[in-house]
């Protein structure tokens, strides 16, 4: 089996939480200069379970930044892995929340951290705050990058969001590593 390369949480006495996955960190700079950027964050390899997938706005965003969501880019094909019209996270203050918990068909959720938020599941039937997907990198070895899209107006648009993905192999080769 592969060398698995992420974080495993811990509880208030250090022992590691094995159940809920191996954690990847990324932060991105938001930089767009008035077009729509598409930024790799994770890169895939073999078969993975996703857990969950958030970004924590470290450094507050300009204006202007809309059409926000993530995709799944195999070098030739960009399936969606939430609402490919996006999210508007113009002004998004520090600590602001980026999730994925819902289906496919569903825009990501941002919650602005100018105002205490109480955040619930999609639904009362939800299997938990995230909506866990699989992920399968494209055959032949074939790089597949996690990628957070987003458009702005501005030249350019300023930020830093860290992105975060919980995750389980499903492959003998299932890894999941930052960009």
């Amino acid at each position: 089996m592969a060398t698995i390369q992420g974080a495993i949480p811990r509880d208030a006495n250090g022992v590691p939480i094995t159940t809920t996955g191996c954690e990847v960190y990324k932060s991105l700079n938001i930089d767009a200069s008035n077009t729509t950027k598409q930024s790799p964050i994770f890169t895939v390899t073999g078969s993975v379970e996703v857990l969950g997938l958030w970004g924590i706005v470290t450094t507050a965003l300009s204006s202007n930044i809309t059409a926000a969501f993530w995709q799944f880019n195999d070098q030739t094909a960009t399936p969606d892995i939430s609402l490919a019209t996006g999210t508007t996270l113009s002004s998004f203050a520090v600590g602001s929340l980026l999730t994925r918990k819902s289906l496919v068909s569903v825009a990501l959720t941002g919650n602005n951290a100018s105002a205490a938020a109480v955040v619930d599941p999609v639904a009362a039937t939800a299997p938990g705050y995230f909506m866990p997907f699989a992920l399968v990198q494209k055959t032949a070895g074939v790089l597949s990058q996690i990628e957070f899209v987003y458009t702005s107006t501005n030249t350019p648009a300023t930020g830093v969001i860290k992105f975060g993905v919980r995750w389980l192999p499903l492959s003998e080769d299932g890894n999941v590593v930052a960009v």
